[in-house]
């Protein structure tokens, strides 16, 4: 695949900064392995990193149709954060106290796994622990914020503390909370310096190479067929376009859009340090960063569900919602109103009927499988992997027994429910907003939407 064909620096800001982007190899007839992986994000990549942790001899192929990071590993919002798709209390109704505790643990700890990992593979991919800032620029947003630091408090395991609006200086903001449980990266470098590292252990990643069909011991694909001991399937939002999976997990789009480097006095009035991230309390989400070249990457949700999970490059860009975007980062952030927006880009991310991620693995199939973010999982993916590995080598560890290890969400509903119901959720997110704003209390409709969306 020639490069000039597949402008794949076109993806996004990441992509474009992330240095060489040069197809690999695809694969040519039948092979053998050990262990094949479906999927070249940073579910498949993890899992082929510790596997070869645990197991340095073993045959791992990763099998990707675009190239290494192609899909949302490379495109997000550059969040190494601790969140799961459901809340605290949402786990605990559905696995009890201890079971949620120790997946929210797992996930802190997960931030400084692969701090340390990255570090000791010498990849420069912008790690930087800044903590996130969640503003609060009306009273419902700020006692949403006063919720989840009580909640928080209940808990006793995540850290998110009240900061007072002389402290914080976005637009209107009255106060925030401050999560320090989140880092930010340059996805891009994450996962294209992930897939060289397991290069040099011995992996194969075979790009340019679309995988038909996955049996046990079988992945078919348009250029031969691997025959393999155990297979991983790793494709989140992309699961939606194979035949036996189509209802598994909807594609939801999520869109972003980059400023321009902006000079040091701006960002000194915005309190943001580099590598800091953002957000706040509405209902139709956004998210930020200040990235390590002091831009705004910015980001949120909006774009409308596509009739039948349908998946194409031209979904990636919706005039609509960067217009959106470019708004609503002037309204936070009103000196960045003139910046010029240098890269606009977006691309699905993988959702599952109840809001709930997994991993599963069947010992009789030996089929692994892990997926469901929700958009949350940059730092998820990487204790998938982990867990993957685990479950895999037959290890029973902490990992294996979390509570989201075998855990099955249904299936979405046929078209025209499904189009339907994702659609009018996404509207409903949008009206809460509106909502607050005018009565000035919490929305009902969100609170009707909570159960539906993990809360």
């Amino acid at each position: 695949m020639d490069e000039t064909l597949t402008p794949y620096s076109g993806l996004s800001l990441w992509h474009a900064t992330a240095g060489d982007l040069t197809p690999r190899a695809g694969l040519e007839g039948d092979t053998t392995a050990d262990v094949a992986i479906v999927g070249g994000g940073l579910t498949g990549l993890w899992t082929a990193w510790y596997l070869l942790d645990r197991d340095p001899g073993l045959r791992v192929v990763v099998l990707e149709k675009e190239i290494a990071g192609f899909g949302a590993s490379g495109r997000n919002g550059g969040w190494l954060s601790a969140l799961f798709p459901r809340s605290t209390a949402s786990l605990e109704r559905a696995h009890g106290r201890n079971q949620a505790l120790a997946l929210r643990r797992a996930m802190i700890a997960t931030i400084a796994e692969v701090g340390s990992v990255t570090a000791a593979m010498g990849l420069d991919c912008d790690f930087t622990r800044e903590g996130t800032v969640a503003y609060a620029r009306s009273g419902v947003q700020e006692r949403a914020a006063r919720a989840e630091i009580a909640e928080a408090a209940h808990y006793g395991v995540d850290e998110i503390a009240w900061r007072g609006a002389e402290e914080v200086r976005a637009s209107g903001a009255r106060g925030a909370a401050f999560d320090r449980n989140c880092a930010s990266v340059h996805p891009a470098k994450l996962v294209r310096g992930l897939a060289s590292a397991l290069e040099a252990r011995g992996a194969r990643i075979l790009e340019g190479t679309a995988v038909t069909s996955v049996s046990p011991g079988r992945v078919e694909t348009e250029h031969g067929v691997v025959s393999a001991d155990r297979v991983v399937v790793a494709t989140e939002g992309y699961t939606a376009t194979f035949p036996a999976t189509h209802r598994r997990i909807l594609p939801l789009y999520s869109l972003m859009i980059a400023t321009e480097p902006l000079p040091p006095e701006f960002w000194e009035s915005t309190g943001l340090r580099r590598g800091q991230t953002f957000t706040d309390y509405r209902h139709l989400l956004i998210y930020g960063q200040r990235t390590a070249d002091d831009r705004f990457a910015f980001g949120g949700r909006g774009a409308r569900y596509h009739w039948g999970s349908a998946i194409r490059a031209e979904y990636d860009r919706a005039p609509r919602v960067f217009e959106h975007l470019r708004r609503t980062l002037a309204e936070l952030f009103p000196g960045s109103a003139d910046a010029q927006i240098t890269h606009r880009w977006g691309g699905p991310l993988g959702v599952p009927r109840d809001w709930h991620a997994s991993v599963t693995y069947d010992p009789a199939s030996r089929i692994g499988r892990a997926g469901g973010y929700v958009g949350d999982g940059l730092s998820t993916t990487n204790l998938a992997g982990r867990t993957l590995a685990d479950l895999l080598t037959g290890v029973d560890s902490e990992l294996t027994r979390l509570p989201w290890v075998g855990h099955s969400s249904p299936d979405w509903e046929p078209e025209p429910l499904r189009f339907l119901g994702a659609n009018a959720g996404m509207l409903a997110m949008a009206a809460a907003d509106v909502e607050e704003r005018i009565t000035g209390r919490s929305s009902v409709i969100a609170k009707v939407m909570g159960p539906l969306v993990g809360h």
